[in-house]
């Protein structure tokens, strides 16, 4: 039970070297200002790790962290889980900046903003297929999961810590932004004849998808320039999960785009 409470506390703890390596390369593309502040691991597992932990000696002045051996015991009260291998982070809180008008944003980008995720670990898994279509960042409210950033860090396969990230509690508000600077806003939504992979959908773009409870707002429909839906190859009634709903849009639209990007 207490690791159930654990889980969705603010985290600063960063386990395994997926998650280490993920900081110290934001940190270098200057996508994001979290530091390490020392690096902790098994001493039982050091010849195990032994390259590793040459590694993070052979950069902690680099980066400005230390490098302290601890026991098993110890890692345990610090973790979630046991795939960090003997090696954690214990780093500060990243700064996500506010979205405004002056926001510097790519001519042809792709940006989205995912509504409805009620879980760290799935806000997680949704960041790891964006990365890796090749999306430019991330546009989040105020409250979201990235208080929980080391475990998101972790489902994420380190995506969370390397690409942009922007605050906007109000999405109408950001959608405006965005439009402001000559980007289509595409929203997922079924009540439309407009089908995924039916549609030309050039960048560049914001992507919005909503929750599969409460969907997407009547004012940020308005605003919105393209609505698609994703067509099933069935009868099914339920909506997919806002994670799997985002992916397949991120393809689809990096699918169409590829030569560009």
């Amino acid at each position: 039970m207490q690791k159930e409470i654990i889980k969705f506390s603010p985290s600063v703890v960063f386990e395994g070297m997926t998650s280490i390596r993920a900081i110290l390369s934001g940190n270098d593309a200057g996508i994001n200002d979290r530091k390490i502040e020392k690096i902790l691991y098994d001493k039982s597992k050091y010849s195990k790790n032994a390259k590793n932990i040459g590694y993070l000696k052979a950069v902690s002045e680099k980066y400005g962290f230390a490098v302290c051996a601890t026991d098993a015991e110890e890692l345990d009260k610090m973790t979630l889980g046991t795939s960090h291998g003997g090696i954690i982070a214990v780093a500060n809180e990243r700064n996500i900046p506010p979205l405004e008008s002056s926001t510097p944003l790519p001519n042809i980008g792709f940006f989205a903003m995912i509504q409805g995720i009620e879980d760290p670990y799935n806000f997680g898994y949704a960041l790891r297929s964006l990365y890796a279509l090749g999306i430019d960042g991330i546009i989040l409210p105020k409250r979201n999961w990235m208080s929980a950033a080391g475990v998101v860090c972790r489902s994420s396969a380190g995506a969370s810590e390397l690409f942009n990230m922007y605050i906007c509690d109000n999405p109408t508000d950001a959608a405006k932004i965005f439009k402001s600077h000559n980007y289509s806003i595409v929203c997922a939504e079924e009540k439309t004849n407009n089908v995924l992979g039916e549609c030309l959908l050039p960048l560049p773009i914001l992507l919005i998808v909503g929750g599969e409870k409460r969907g997407i707002s009547q004012e940020l429909l308005q605003v919105s320039d393209t609505l698609v839906k994703i067509d099933y190859n069935r009868s099914f009634n339920a909506s997919l999960s806002a994670a799997s709903a985002t992916t397949i849009f991120a393809y689809e639209i990096m699918r169409q785009n590829k030569k560009i990007k």
